[in-house]
């Protein structure tokens, strides 16, 4: 059992996370220096653990692992592979494939996820589980993923997680809500009390240099007295960092070793593992004699390795970065070129270490990286595949070969949403680009690296030209997409959006091309606005695959049709589930959010806006999390949540950052609008509405702003603002005059009825309430509730209690809370009460729990809607016995009947 020296406070907390983890999920990151004692106190809560009864799994990044795809994960979840037939074939096929087990092109990298929070989730059930994970810095990026995307749902499982990181290291877990524990220095008592546990025979002046020197790090107070004994560490200068002594304190013990034992400790550095075996072939090949394991053995006395039949394990990464470092660069190379041989069976290593034993270009071993990043692709490991491709161009010999490797690196790495690397990447390809081909490919990367970016007119112009150059196809489509969403974040004019249509007219498949249709429709939505509608119409019964119905929905979005993109938006969440594709099907749910809300179906909006959110922020795209996050701001809003909506917004202009998406920034100041105008604040309301509309604003938005004329009209309480909204909705009734955008005409007849006169409002609000509002019943109530408000103040009474009735019935239904309030004051001036709303039942239930709550109700099992929602499916089981215990029902039968 370790004895730890002034820990108490720090062990308390980890004893906390194992005592938790016995009933649910927590996870805690130690952070420290090198040497502060982090591996020391996770094997402390190791022990700990397993006396009570927790099953533990470990790993640990090791330096030569780092681009081995998905090393530590085999390590953690090695001794869980025989249940891995349990799992759904297509999680059981992506992790075998992930550890090369199985053959298997591309597999989702969260389906791998997925499969381990399965396999974890199944042994939790039996016992409860603590993952002890070490030097977090060094595992390989896939590796980190699975871990993060675990963490994050683990709260309902006994299912705790351990991992300490060293300081100054970013980790897969930075910026997230996590617990860190920061290690830091021993107390000053501590310190000397550890010091004389280990080195009592020093002097006074060595033990008070040590203690000096160590300041208060638990490896210098056991490392230095060595060094510093007789005089070995006297010449270090005193402002060399601590572990920059250490690693010197430990090179200079390797000076009394034999060469042999030099060599073996070299290969054993250099080796991307701990076994034994390998690390003697190594050495005999180096050193061309024989070793032994008894050569390893002066190392051991010393304190540098430890040794068993089959590993080599160093006491601490910096012996072996001092071992490492020390060696000549012929030296490295020498046994790199040697452990390439020893791993010659295994491709992806030998390649690693061929690539180490270089000094000069080389072709062969350029392309053996090549094929190591073709099975990392294949493998869901993109961050390996993009480090191989970086390496293989490094060494690549010929400029053209160069700079096509870097620019399928900065695709991937694109994928990863990784844009520093992008750019980073493109910088070195571009001096080597060869041909146009090339140089095109690089202009797509930095167009949609850098869609943010608004430079007007001139950027679309570029990108026009960039197509018209293109001679591949596809590729040429993609910029005049680009182009036309640019205009539709901002328009660039007429001249352009006319280049735009007819260069997308000519390399369209057809008129019923889905590019074609959102290009129509993004490029320009007033104009186009009927035709897109047409042909949107003419798809509705077609297949079409998920990725197609996603652009289509958004081209029905644009032109102001939501209704029409509910049928695609369907089609493509449940493919993007089913494929695991998590980042595409956050942008789906995106879009789905706004098409919701804007009909009236809060609950929903909820749901998706809830999703999209989270699903935004593990695949790291800032603009459709903040996005996301108006939405639910919006949400809040109409709920009279005022506090937690203004949280919201100020969170997704935080996540948006200085990019200047317009459509994001209209929605932002939309959903804060919109929370002024619930909570009463007229003024403030219409002075955040009318910059959406204000063409010298930083948010205005051609489009967004017909889709909010309702939410300006009823902010306009002034006479002033009144003729300011009169004179905006003539603007949009021009508008409404060129395209039959459903959404714009729904809020045009309510203006007209809200900002009428007096002896012609009347006529306005019945030939409102005429039209067909089926699909629209939120824009219902609304009019509903402002006619009776209106037939109130006209004394009407008798007949403002009809419409008005009406308005809070639909408003309470639908989640309008606020709106249902003021129906509610409305109908009491005319001296008739209602009811207080009574909460329905499953108002009781979080999100997520509504969401499995209707998965459920729909006749999936718990697997399945894990699947779904990427959760394990235990996680599944514990919201649902929640729920149904918040619902009063005991069973999956009840809560169809509920919902």
């Amino acid at each position: 059992m370790i004895t730890l020296f002034g820990r108490e406070r720090e062990m308390a907390q980890v004893d906390e996370l194992v005592d938790r983890g016995r009933t649910q999920g927590g996870t805690l990151l130690v952070r420290g220096a090198a040497g502060i004692g982090k591996s020391a106190l996770l094997t402390v809560a190791d022990e700990r653990a397993a006396a009570r009864g927790l099953v533990v799994l470990s790993a640990s990044g090791v330096q030569g692992e780092t681009y081995l795809a998905f090393a530590g994960l085999h390590q953690l979840v090695q001794p869980l592979l025989g249940s891995v037939r349990e799992l759904p074939v297509r999680q059981r096929e992506a992790l075998l494939g992930a550890f090369g087990l199985d053959e298997v092109r591309d597999p989702e990298p969260f389906h791998i996820a997925l499969a381990v929070l399965n396999l974890l989730s199944d042994m939790a059930a039996r016992r409860p589980l603590l993952l002890v994970v070490d030097d977090l810095q060094w595992l390989d990026r896939p590796t980190a993923e699975v871990l993060a995307f675990v963490a994050r749902r683990v709260r309902a499982e006994p299912i705790a997680l351990l991992m300490a990181a060293r300081d100054r290291y970013a980790t897969i877990l930075d910026n997230t809500h996590f617990s860190e524990l920061a290690l830091g220095a021993l107390a000053p008592s501590d310190a000397e009390a550890l010091l004389d546990s280990r080195a009592p025979e020093l002097s006074p002046s060595l033990r008070r240099r040590v203690l000096t020197e160590a300041a208060g790090n638990p490896l210098a107070l056991v490392e230095l007295p060595l060094a510093l004994d007789g005089g070995r560490g006297a010449a270090q200068p005193e402002f060399l960092p601590l572990t920059v002594r250490l690693e010197r304190s430990f090179a200079v013990r390797l000076a009394e070793l034999p060469p042999r034992t030099r060599t073996l400790l070299l290969a054993a550095a250099a080796n991307d593992g701990h076994d034994l075996g390998e690390t003697l072939a190594a050495a005999r090949r180096t050193a061309g004699a024989d070793v032994s394991p008894a050569d390893l053995l002066p190392a051991a006395d010393l304190g540098l390795v430890s040794l068993t039949e089959r590993a080599v394990q160093f006491r601490h990464p910096l012996v072996r970065s001092a071992i490492y470092q020390q060696a000549e660069v012929t030296e490295r190379r020498a046994v790199h070129a040697a452990l390439s041989e020893v791993h010659d069976h295994d491709h992806d290593r030998r390649a690693w270490h061929r690539a180490a034993a270089l000094g000069h270009r080389d072709d062969s071993v350029a392309a053996e990286l090549e094929n190591v990043a073709v099975r990392a692709q294949q493998r869901g490991a993109i961050t390996v595949a993009v480090t191989a491709l970086r390496r293989s161009a490094d060494i690549s010999e010929k400029p053209a070969t160069r700079a096509e490797r870097l620019l399928r690196a900065a695709e991937l790495a694109f994928e990863l949403g990784n844009v520093h690397q992008v750019a980073e990447l493109l910088a070195l390809a571009e001096p080597e680009l060869q041909g146009q081909t090339q140089r095109t490919r690089l202009a797509w990367l930095s167009e949609v690296m850098e869609e943010g970016r608004n430079e007007g007119p001139a950027r679309v112009r570029r990108l026009i030209g960039t197509a018209e150059a293109s001679d591949d196809r596809a590729l040429a489509l993609n910029f005049v997409r680009a182009a036309a969403l640019r205009s539709f974040w901002n328009d660039p004019g007429e001249e352009l959006r006319q280049r735009i249509i007819a260069l997308a007219e000519r390399l369209a498949t057809g008129p019923d091309d889905p590019a074609l249709i959102y290009i129509l429709a993004t490029a320009d939505p007033v104009e186009n606005g009927a035709e897109v509608m047409k042909r949107l119409a003419g798809l509705l019964e077609t297949q079409v695959d998920a990725a197609d119905a996603r652009i289509l929905a958004v081209a029905a979005h644009t032109v102001g049709a939501f209704e029409l993109g509910d049928g695609f938006l369907d089609v493509s969440i449940a493919d993007l589930r089913a494929q695991g594709r998590l980042g595409l099907l956050a942008q789906a749910l995106g879009s789905h959010v706004w098409t919701r809300i804007f009909r009236g179906h809060l609950a929903d909006a909820l749901l998706a806006a809830e999703e999209s959110e989270r699903l935004a922020f593990e695949t790291r795209l800032p603009r459709w999390q903040s996005a996301a996050l108006g939405g639910l701001a919006m949400l809040a809003a109409l709920r009279g949540e005022e506090e937690r909506a203004h949280a919201l917004v100020a969170e997704g202009e935080r996540v948006l950052g200085t990019v200047t998406i317009r459509s994001n920034m209209a929605l932002l100041r939309h959903a804060r609008g919109m929370i002024a105008l619930n909570a009463g604040q007229h003024e403030e309301a219409f002075g955040h509405l009318w910059r959406v509309y204000d063409p010298g604003d930083t948010t205005y938005h051609s489009t967004w702003r017909q889709w909010m004329v309702s939410d300006l009209v009823d902010a306009a309480v002034t006479e002033t603002h009144r003729e300011t909204a009169r004179a905006a909705v003539a603007g949009l009734e021009v508008i409404g005059g060129r395209t039959p955008a459903p959404i714009l005409h729904t809020g045009l007849r309510y203006a007209r009825a809200v900002l009428a006169d007096d002896d012609r409002a009347e006529q306005f609000y019945l030939a409102a309430l005429a039209a067909d509002l089926t699909e629209w019943p939120a824009a219902r109530a609304r009019l509903l509730l402002a006619y009776g408000m209106w037939l109130r103040r006209r004394r009407h009474i008798l007949d403002a209690r009809v419409p008005l009735r009406t308005a809070r019935d639909t408003c309470d239904a639908l989640g309008l809370l606020t709106w249902g309030e003021k129906a509610r004051q409305e109908l009491r001036a005319t001296g008739e009460s209602s009811e207080i709303r009574v909460p329905a039942t499953t108002e009781q239930l979080t999100p997520q729990e509504l969401h499995i709550a209707k998965l459920a109700a729909g006749g999936l099992s718990n697997r399945e809607i894990g699947q779904q929602l990427y959760l394990s499916h235990r996680t599944v089981g514990t919201h649902l016995y929640n729920l149904f215990r918040k619902l009063g029902i005991t069973s999956r039968a009840q809560l169809r009947d509920v919902l």
